[in-house]
């Protein structure tokens, strides 16, 4: 929810000032969320989810400028794994006014976890079957080892060394349609959708 919110707003021309998130959960990851080590792990993935739009975006933001990011996780046994989870995103708007978009979910943790674990199960797999080559070469080559393309389904995403860190939900989604598209001979997807803009392309259709 916060990729998608963050990519949202700032891509409306919001800057986002300040994300404030208060979670809490009575299961086993609530638990070991409870340790000081494995909160700050959990703190670290949970504020870089908007970091690579931040910095993308030279005209809302100096350079080094970033969001406030407050993360608050509490451990709740009785509540078991129905997490609570409320979030603060307060944005600067037109003539310095703000903006606070205030959600609430409740959920099942481990019912939304688990469809997670075995679509990128699926697709690890899919993707250790595809083999690309450039034109002049004879060979064909897998992925790199540290996959990217899983980033659409996981909060902290790895990638090759020196590569970019793509967070934005949308970006990571359209990576894997367009992959994909190209595996069966078809372009990739964009949305300029010239031939319904141009008349002349417009009367060719």
């Amino acid at each position: 929810m916060k990729s998608v919110l963050a990519d949202f707003l700032i891509n409306s021309g919001l800057k986002l000032r300040s994300v404030v998130s208060y979670n809490h959960l009575g299961n086993n990851d609530g638990k070991n969320l409870s340790a000081p080590e494995t909160f700050r792990s959990k703190e670290i993935s949970k504020s870089g989810v908007i970091a690579d739009m931040v910095k993308a975006n030279n005209i809302l933001y100096e350079k080094d400028e970033e969001p406030d990011h407050c993360v608050v996780i509490k451990y709740v046994p009785y509540v078991g794994d129905s997490k609570r989870a409320l979030d603060e995103y307060t944005s600067e708007i037109f003539m310095g006014g703000t903006n606070t978009i205030v959600m609430h979910n409740t959920c099942e943790d481990s019912l939304l976890a688990t469809p997670l674990i075995y679509d990128l199960v699926i697709l690890a797999e899919l993707c250790e079957r595809i083999q690309i080559k450039k034109e002049e070469d004879t060979n064909y080559e897998h992925f790199h080892p540290v996959l990217s393309v899983l980033s659409f389904l996981l909060k902290a995403p790895q990638v090759p060394p020196g590569c970019q860190v793509v967070n934005a939900l949308f970006a990571q989604r359209q990576c894997i349609v367009n992959l994909f598209r190209a595996c069966v001979g078809l372009p990739p997807e964009n949305f300029m959708t010239l031939e319904q803009k141009i008349p002349s392309l417009m009367n060719e259709s």
